[in-house]
């Protein structure tokens, strides 16, 4: 069985009613440094080393959040498999 649910809000209410914090002041504080920073930046290698020193925990955060991706990314192919097979 298959059960679809369309809720209609904003982000905002959405984030309210997850319980989920407002990081729009930390988001505005992070875009700017990362905004300051590119001003300076003459070749790709400095700006790759000024993203890695204003990421989150630095290259381990990086790192993290890479492989949430590239899991995130294979669960999806895998799920397309299984559909494929299962006739979906």
């Amino acid at each position: 069985m298959k059960v679809n649910i369309e809720i209609d809000c904003s982000p905002e209410e959405a984030r309210r009613f997850m319980g989920l914090p407002d990081v729009e002041k930390a988001n505005a504080v992070y875009v700017d440094a990362i905004s300051k920073a590119m001003q300076g930046v003459s070749n790709v290698d400095q700006l790759e080393e000024y993203a890695r020193q204003l990421a989150p925990m630095g290259q381990m955060g990086l790192k993290v959040f890479q492989n949430f991706m590239e899991g995130a990314r294979n669960a999806s192919t895998q799920k397309s498999a299984d559909d494929t097979k299962q006739g979906k």
